[in-house]
Parts: structure tokens; C-alpha cells; sequence
């Protein structure tokens, strides 16, 4: 096992402690379900801002995303530039649509609009993009932690989960937003220091950079050809993130949560805008750290080749097989362990921590309160005091960090991180979204929702399975490349509700849920 100094296992013993104490100091007025799932309505937004960024900023984002570009290009930044479209549409209709509501789940309104079934399908959609996301989450500071302490993996997920789990069941709601406040900040800090040393150890500087990255096309943003829906173009990315970024903002339990959090309405709509001004930035940041990596790996093609014996040794395959896209997310991992002078690795160390926490913690927190009020309170026990209350939602959000651990250790061993997120996503997403804008611009009834709903099913199966079929099934294979699974699987639910719709003479309009 690799032994960090003695400077950099207090700094990260320090921030450990910090988050605790954070839930345990919350945890004195986290005496009602109200404050445990929204704050009780108190958090500024300003504060709800650097939260939602934090939680974009996962440590998908932390390792995924420079790992992403130094094996390939900038083409998945196009899902960052699709943020702002997607929170137009948010700020304008989502927030004043929920916090009108008063309900604090996402999903209520389905039942009221089509019947318990939606309000259902859409809940069970959400806890499995929930379960994949932190998943993949665990995994992935797991496998930056394992290069910088030699500690296994699946110990790394149990100490972290434990942590998580600890802070979020005694402060509840404002316990996580105001630590992934903090969260924001050490990260960013922590993206900032690894780009710092790598300048500042670059032969060449930053022209250096630019001058490997433009000759190997690596700024590239994709194929531009609005034809090619087989490849990562960048309207297929576009479309993909757009979707993504709408079904965030729009259905996720984790930001609608964090409306009724908002003080006011206005607070809650900007908090939506801070968020896609800080994540855009430093998003490209990571971007450009990856494509620096890639340039400074030229320079040290002895680094190159140790990366790549030891993907090798992991997949146990021949390491001239083995491309740069291979043993991406393994790059920053080893820069860190290698390079990163002692006292600043326990920070990075503590901003990669803070990446995972903050994503997990608030996943936790908006499981447990889908639990409580979209199965609990709707199937078991409609009418549970307010004790009964607190002790589902503790009960709930452990064993959704148990759980989200389970399918971080079931995930070890991927190619890439943030490709099985993406899959993922866009596979869980595509049914709840199409279902949620049917509901809310068509007059479309319970009978046509449901038609429409298993014909977007049976769609987004045959997409998202079609790589698996045999050869005698290829001429029945998608076309498509996988990041439009939610954009046709959306589709498919909306327009297919709005054309029954038409035909039993209903006009589609905006309604009144």
C-alpha cells in the first residue's frame, strides 16, 4: 500500500470530519420532514446555485471528463453548451410550475394528471437513474483513490458511503446543500492546482498544449454533419445533453427538491442560472486539463507506456492492443500520484472526495424522499406522524447508499466512467421525460398516455439492447448511436400521446396540472 505523508492524511482526515460535524451541527434542527427534505424553504439562492453546480460536478466530471479528452476530443463539451437552453425552458416554466404545486415530490402531479400507474413509472425510473448515477460515482473515486493510496477498491466505496450516509440521515436537506457549497469550492480549487502543475511542468507552457492538441485534432467538437446520427457529431451530443440537461432540470428530484428549498421563486430560477454559469467554465477547465494531459504525456512517453501496462494488467490483454481512449480515466489518477508535490495531494484528494459526496449525498437524500411519498405514503401508510415520517426518510436514505454502493463495486472493472453514466442516463431518462411533457403541453387522457408510454418503452429497449443482438438480427438493428436513446425515446412517448390524442379530436394545449 502506498503511504501518504502525514500532511496530506490530515488534510483529508480534516475535510472527512468536517462533513460529519456539518450533519451532525444541521442534525439539531432537523426535527420535521419539511426541513429534512426542502430546508424548510430557507436557502438563499445564491447558496442553492453552488449546489446544483456541485452536483453537476460529480466525479464523473472530476476523472471522466479529462479522461474523455485525452483519449479522444471535445466533443462531450457540447453537453455543457447545452445547459443554457435546457435552463431557459427550466427557469421559465419547471420552477413556477413546482413551486405553485407545493408538492415536494416531482411525481405527484403524474398520478393527478394520468393515474397512480405514471406517478409509478416515473418514480421507479428515477431511482434507478439514481442507483447508476452514484454508482458509477463510487467507482469512479474509488478509482482515483486506489492509484493514490493503494487501498482497494470496494474498501474505498464502504469508508466513503459510510461518511456520505452519516452527514446526510442527521442534516437532512440544508445539511447537503450548505456541505456541497463547500464542495463546490474545494473541487473547483482542487481542478485548479492539478492545471496549475501541469503548466508550470510543461515544456513549452500552455503554446505547448495548444500546438499538440490543434495537430492531433483535439479540440475538435465532432462532425458537424447533420446526416451522421450513427456517431458522436456534435448535434448528436447537443441533443443528447439538451434532453439530459431538460430532464435535470425539469424531473429530477434531486433540483425539484431544491426549488421548494429556494426562498422565493426568483431565487429559485436564478439558482438554476449561477449553476450553468459556474459549471460551463470550469466543465471546459477539466476539458482542457485532459488535452494538457495528453501534450504532457508526449513529453514523458515513459508515463504513456506505465499507464498502459497497467490497463493491461487489469484486463489482462496485451498492452499494444490497448489506445489512448482504453486507459483514459487511468491518466489523472497516476499524474496525481506521480507528480503532485506533497500537501497538495490530500487537497486533491479532498476535491475528488468532494465531487463524489456531494452528487451521492443529495441522490440519497431525494431517494429517501421518493420513498416516503411516492411509495410509503402512497401504498403502506397514507397517513404516518410525523415520528413514523422521520424514520422511513432515515431508514430510506441508508439503504439508498447501501444500495448505490452495491452498484459502485458492480461496476469496477468499465472502460469508461462517464460512457456507462451517459448509457445509462439516457436510457432511464427517456421514458420519465416524454411522459412528463406530455403531460404537460398535450390534452392527451390516461388510455393514450399508457399506449404512448409502452410504445416509448418498446423503442428505447430495442435501441439500447440492439448492440447485443445476434448477426442474424443486424438488419433490425438502431442506426442510431447511443447518446439519441433519450432524445427518440422522449420523442416517441410525446408524439406518440399528442398523435392519439388528435385522433379522439383532443387539441393539444397547455394544461393546467
Amino acid at each position: 500500500m502506498k503511504q501518504l505523508p502525514l500532511i496530506d492524511l490530515l488534510v483529508i482526515l480534516v475535510y472527512l470530519a468536517g462533513m460529519v460535524l456539518m450533519g451532525v451541527y444541521f442534525s439539531r434542527k432537523n426535527k420535521s420532514t419539511a426541513q429534512f427534505t426542502t430546508a424548510s424553504g430557507s436557502i438563499p439562492g445564491w447558496a442553492l446555485g453552488l449546489s446544483l453546480y456541485a452536483t453537476f460536478l460529480s466525479s464523473n466530471t472530476f476523472l471522466g471528463v479529462p479522461g474523455k479528452a485525452f483519449g479522444g476530443n471535445w466533443n462531450a463539451f457540447v453537453f455543457s453548451l447545452s445547459m443554457p437552453l435546457a435552463a431557459v425552458i427550466a427557469a421559465k416554466y419547471f420552477v413556477p410550475f413546482y413551486r405553485r404545486s407545493g408538492e415536494v415530490s416531482a411525481y405527484t402531479h403524474l398520478e393527478h394528471r394520468f393515474g397512480p400507474w405514471a406517478r409509478t413509472y416515473a418514480m421507479v425510473c428515477f431511482i434507478l437513474t439514481q442507483l447508476a448515477r452514484m454508482g458509477s460515482i463510487f467507482f469512479g473515486v474509488a478509482l482515483a483513490l486506489q492509484a493514490l493510496t493503494g487501498l482497494d477498491m470496494k474498501t474505498i466505496m464502504i469508508v466513503t458511503g459510510l461518511c456520505i450516509i452519516v452527514y446526510t440521515v442527521l442534516g437532512g436537506m440544508e445539511a447537503v446543500i450548505w456541505t456541497e457549497v463547500l464542495q463546490g469550492i474545494v473541487k473547483t480549487a482542487g481542478a485548479l492546482i492539478i492545471l496549475g502543475i501541469i503548466l508550470m511542468d510543461m515544456k513549452g507552457g500552455a503554446g505547448e498544449i495548444f500546438r499538440v492538441g490543434s495537430a492531433d485534432q483535439k479540440f475538435s467538437l465532432g462532425s458537424f454533419s447533420m446526416t451522421d446520427i450513427g456517431t458522436s457529431t456534435f448535434w448528436v451530443v447537443l441533443l443528447y445533453g439538451f434532453f439530459i440537461n431538460l430532464n435535470n432540470f425539469g424531473m429530477d428530484q434531486n433540483y425539484v427538491q431544491r426549488y421548494h428549498a429556494a426562498r422565493s421563486d426568483r431565487s429559485a430560477a436564478r439558482s438554476i442560472w449561477l449553476c450553468v454559469y459556474w459549471y460551463v467554465p470550469v466543465s471546459l477547465a477539466f476539458f482542457f486539463i485532459g488535452t494538457a494531459l495528453y501534450a504532457y504525456f508526449q513529453q514523458h512517453p515513459e508515463m504513456m507506456e506505465a499507464v498502459r501496462q497497467q490497463a493491461a494488467a487489469e484486463r489482462n490483454v496485451p498492452a499494444a492492443s490497448l489506445t489512448p481512449a482504453d486507459y483514459g480515466d487511468k491518466v489523472l489518477p497516476y499524474f496525481m500520484v506521480t507528480k503532485v508535490p506533497k500537501g497538495l495531494v490530500g487537497l486533491i484528494i479532498a476535491a475528488i472526495l468532494s465531487a463524489a459526496m456531494s452528487t451521492i449525498s443529495s441522490g440519497m437524500n431525494s431517494s429517501a424522499t421518493v420513498f416516503l411519498k411516492d411509495i410509503y405514503e402512497r401504498y403502506i401508510n397514507p397517513a404516518p406522524g410525523p415520528k413514523t415520517e422521520m424514520r422511513v426518510l432515515y431508514v430510506a436514505t441508508t439503504v439508498a447508499g447501501i444500495a448505490a454502493i452495491g452498484f459502485g463495486m458492480a461496476m469496477i472493472g468499465v472502460k469508461s466512467v462517464l460512457d456507462v453514466w451517459w448509457e445509462l442516463s439516457g436510457i432511464f431518462a427517456g421514458g420519465m421525460l416524454g411522459l412528463f411533457l406530455l403531460g404537460m403541453v398535450s390534452k392527451a387522457r390516461n388510455v393514450e398516455a399508457v399506449l404512448a408510454t409502452v410504445i416509448g418503452i418498446v423503442v428505447i429497449l430495442w435501441m439500447s439492447l440492439s448492440k447485443y443482438f445476434p448477426d442474424s438480427l443486424q438488419h433490425i438493428k438502431s442506426p442510431l448511436h447511443v447518446h439519441m436513446v433519450i432524445v427518440v425515446g422522449t420523442l416517441s412517448i410525446f408524439l406518440a400521446g399528442v398523435a392519439l390524442a388528435r385522433l379522439k379530436r383532443v387539441k393539444p394545449e397547455v394544461s393546467n396540472i
